[in-house]
């Protein structure tokens, strides 16, 4: 069986792409700063606050739980959302690790 492009790449690499992937949708964008902002666990307030359908915003929340980034708990039938902790540090451990390896050239000119 012939090497998959992801094979080429280490599994940090791969696990940055597929958070980038995750935080590539401004609605999911949206659900994060909201979850953020509150601090808490949520539910059904997020249809509210984005103007988007409910199936629509499941989506997003699928994604997002999809790396980790977010966890659910299920109370009754509805499903309380908050951000999860340990992922989040991490996921943005690795963003700010490659962030902070690029030093800026004393002058403008870099090529």
């Amino acid at each position: 069986m012939g090497v998959t492009k992801n094979d080429l790449f280490t599994k940090s690499q791969n696990e940055m792409a597929l958070a980038a992937k995750a935080f590539a949708h401004p609605a999911r964008i949206a659900i994060l700063e909201f979850l953020l902002k509150s601090n808490s666990c949520i539910n059904g307030d997020l249809v509210n606050e984005l103007g988007l359908a409910q199936a629509t915003i499941s989506q997003h929340l699928r994604e997002l739980k999809d790396i980790g980034i977010i966890q659910g708990t299920i109370e009754g039938t509805k499903v309380n959302y908050c951000i999860n902790p340990s992922r989040w540090a991490e996921i943005k451990e690795k963003f700010n690790n490659i962030f902070n390896e690029y030093n800026s050239p004393s002058s403008n000119d870099c090529c």
